[in-house]
């Protein structure tokens, strides 16, 4: 039989001839610990190690191979060693003054554990851990003497903020500090303002660091206080405003109060708390608005109310009216929201000459009130609201009742309501329904 014919060869020893074993084991049959390995014979045979095999070697993590692919050679002999080996870092070095353990000597994820005899402390990574590349994840950390310098921190009475401020100024002397063993120290470091700085009100924790020449630390504590005289506290009026300066009740303060469209000051418009931690002034209202129902025309009428409050007029033809009855049951308990948006409910009831109108429990005359419906084109004999803005425009009609609800929804998206809502909010104003 010629070789070229044979796929596999064996020469018998007893003999002179050649016998061909296509398809036949060559090699030894290849088992790899630790990994994984895949062969692929030359032409598809079952067995995979006939010769000219090739397998492709994958260790797990934590191990590694001689070579990545073997060949099964006529020699029956695989090409290289194909074991998978557990990965191994090279020894670590034993600190100065110290140690460490491990959880598995120098092998891959091994995590060794770094410590100093006593009188010493560690500097660098506590931790080492073997990695894959075969290099550990940090050095070997050094021990250093731990005897540390001593310092004295400087002991300050509170101080007072001076007046409309909320600061004060502060000074001390910087301590020195003394090292127990060569007496050479670093610059004294502080940890916080330093002397002759501007502290705000309340309690300053500060420190004062030193390292001697080991680098061992030594430390001291001590704490700023600063205190305001303050006033009692001042509120905003009802249906009112107040702005102040500085932090609002502090010596030196000044509060300012304005009112909310359709209602008056009364009392001091801007009081000062003084040394002696009272208020200067009187106390400050913001009373309703009084509403003169005596003018001749309806254009009077409205000038009154015209950037200070909303109106909602709402007309009937009769106070039986099941509408009209309707509507004012249900805002009978929004009062609340409707004086939150600034809204007077001004009620025209009848026809003429027998109606009747009504801003709360005043009384408008016949003629002012028939003059009023004409002003803003209102039906006498149907149910009509008609919403009127600040600016005397006519925002929004119904024709039949809506709930408050509805009411302040819409009421909420006029462009001034929402700078109101700001106020309001910084206020504290709310409803609780």
């Amino acid at each position: 039989v010629s070789l070229q014919a044979c796929a596999y060869v064996c020469v018998d020893p007893s003999a002179t001839v050649f016998l061909c074993f296509l398809g036949s084991p060559w090699c030894a049959p290849i088992k790899v610990k630790h990994g994984d390995v895949s062969c692929r014979t030359p032409r598809g045979e079952n067995y995979r190690n006939v010769m000219g095999t090739r397998c492709k070697i994958r260790c797990k993590q934590g191990y590694e191979s001689q070579s990545s692919e073997v060949v099964c050679m006529a020699s029956k002999h695989w090409s290289s060693s194909y074991a998978c080996q557990e990965i191994r870092c090279a020894k670590l070095d034993m600190p100065v003054n110290g140690g460490y353990k491990c959880s598995d000597g120098s092998y891959f994820n091994s995590r060794c554990e770094f410590f100093c005899s006593p009188g010493f402390i560690l500097m660098g990574q506590k931790t080492a851990t073997c990695q894959y590349r075969k290099t550990w994840s940090a050095g070997v950390p050094t021990c250093v003497d731990v005897e540390p310098p001593k310092i004295k921190c400087p002991n300050l009475k509170d101080k007072w903020a001076e007046p409309a401020k909320l600061t004060a100024r502060v000074t001390w002397d910087t301590p020195e500090g003394v090292d127990t063993a060569d007496g050479i120290l670093t610059d004294v470091i502080l940890k916080g303002k330093p002397s002759k700085s501007n502290f705000p009100e309340g309690l300053h924790k500060m420190s004062y660091t030193v390292f001697d020449r080991a680098g061992n630390k030594g430390s001291c504590r001590f704490t700023v206080r600063v205190r305001v005289r303050r006033c009692s506290a001042l509120f905003p009026p009802d249906n009112g405003y107040m702005k102040c300066d500085s932090d609002a009740d502090n010596y030196g303060t000044t509060c300012e109060f304005t009112c909310t469209g359709g209602y008056e000051l009364r009392g001091s418009a801007a009081r000062v708390c003084q040394y002696g931690l009272t208020w200067s002034g009187t106390d400050t209202t913001c009373a309703a608005m009084n509403i003169n129902v005596g003018v001749r025309t309806a254009a009077a009428l409205l000038d009154q109310f015209y950037e200070k409050r909303r109106l909602l007029v709402i007309s009937a033809p009769t106070a039986a009216n099941h509408n009209y009855r309707f509507q004012m049951t249900n805002l009978q308990h929004a009062q609340c929201g409707l004086d939150l948006r600034h809204v007077t409910v001004i009620e025209l009831v009848g026809t003429y000459p027998a109606q009747i109108g009504r801003i709360r429990h005043r009384l408008l005359p016949p003629a002012l009130a028939l003059q009023l419906r004409l002003l803003l084109q209102i039906p006498q004999r149907s149910f009509q609201m008609v919403l009127v803005d600040k600016q005397g425009m006519d925002k929004q009609r119904y024709p039949f009742p809506i709930t408050a609800a509805e009411l302040f929804t819409t009421v909420d998206t006029f462009p001034l309501r929402k700078d109101e809502m700001v106020l309001q909010q910084e206020a504290g104003q709310t409803c609780q329904s």
